[in-house]
This record gives structure tokens, sequence and C-alpha cells, in this order.
């Protein structure tokens, strides 16, 4: 299985994760955060990018092996699907947001048929709203979601219980907790630190800061 330790220190040496809790950053959502997660940087340094890659396929391999496909999430999962596919010699697909809105009006661009067995790829999971609408829509288009593979996730109860509803799978290279206990060893953050990073993590929409 993946080294979660080792991919942790891969984004962190490139600050693809940032951790900052006496300087939050402020997401998408309006949410107070000590850390951010840009995996995209990862796609710029290509032994970091050839590593994460290769975890992606060591995963998809081992707990999906039966996958016909492998499914991109837009516009982040593109990339890393794309790749893993390649290595793995497996057909892929990708999913917009939304369907076009000219043309034929894809969702999903690719040639896939009903009844194949696809893999969802992420690159990054939060709450896991938008990433599990992805797998709503595979499904109603008749392929069987075998399960969700992403490269970080930040661990939240609530992105747990969504996909426990669904029935998906989730498996990823990386998390929170690792990163922390690394960000520690490595004096990144400090020991006093410690408890804000957790505490953010267990009520991330009520946390203001440290």
């Amino acid at each position: 299985m993946t080294n979660e330790k080792a991919v942790a220190e891969k984004l962190l040496q490139i600050n693809a994760i940032r951790l900052n809790p006496q300087q939050p950053f402020t997401w998408a959502s309006g949410w107070k955060s000590p850390i951010y997660c840009d995996n995209r940087k990862t796609l710029s340094f290509p032994y970091i990018r050839d590593f994460v890659k290769s975890e992606l396929c060591n995963v998809i391999f081992e707990s999906f092996p039966d996958a016909d496909l492998l499914a991109g999430v837009a516009t982040a999962g593109i990339a890393w699907g794309a790749m893993a596919a390649d290595q793995l010699k497996l057909p892929f697909i990708y999913v917009r947001p939304k369907p076009k809105e000219h043309g034929l009006g894809n969702q999903i661009e690719g040639y896939y048929e009903a009844g194949q067995k696809v893999v969802v790829v992420e690159d990054l999971i939060s709450t896991g709203k938008s990433s599990l609408q992805v797998c709503d829509v595979l499904k109603q288009q008749g392929l069987q979601v075998e399960g969700m593979v992403s490269i970080f996730t930040y661990g939240f109860d609530v992105a747990a219980e969504a996909f426990a509803k669904a029935g998906v799978t989730l498996k990823s290279l990386t998390n929170y907790n690792t990163l922390i206990a690394l960000a520690l060893e490595k004096n990144i953050v400090t020991a006093d630190n410690e408890n804000t990073l957790l505490n953010w993590r267990e009520n991330p929409a009520q946390w203001t800061g440290a």
C-alpha cells in the first residue's frame, strides 16, 4: 500500500501543502483554515509528479484490480487520472461539474459503456460533496463505481459519513493526521500548534483562528 508519510513529505517539500495556524487561509467556502492544499503544484515537479503517479497506480492496482477504466474529476483530477490510466493501460474519461452548454452537451467526456467498472481519480477530499456528485453522474449513465482514489484527504467526519452513505470506497495516498505528525517531526509547526491544528479538523466550519 501507499507510503502515507513519503507522500506527505513530497507535498510539504514543494509547498503544495502549507500550514500557518497564526495567519489562517480563507477557503472558497468562507471557512478559515490553518492549512491550504494545492496539489496542482505537484504537476510542475517531474520527479515528485512521477512518484505521486506511481503511488496512485499502486493503490488502484491493489485496491481495485477489476477496474475497466478511470474517471478524472474536472479539473484537478484530469491530469492525475490520465497519467495513471496511461501507466495502467486503462481507458480514461473525465467528468465536468455540469453538462457542456454547447456541442453535444456532454458532462462525461470520452468513450465508455454501461456496466463498466470505473475508479474515480480526485486530487483532494474535503467534505466529499463535489466528488460524490461525480460518482452519481457516472452511476446515472450505467457505470459501476468501484471506488475513488485521492492524493490527500482532510479526514473530516462529514466526508467519511458521506462516502459511507453513498457506498463508495475512498483510498487516499496521504491524510491530515499523517501530515501533522510529519510537520511536528520536521519542526514545520510547534507542539503548541498541534492542538490548534487538530481542533480545526474537528469543526472547520466554526473555527476562527489560533
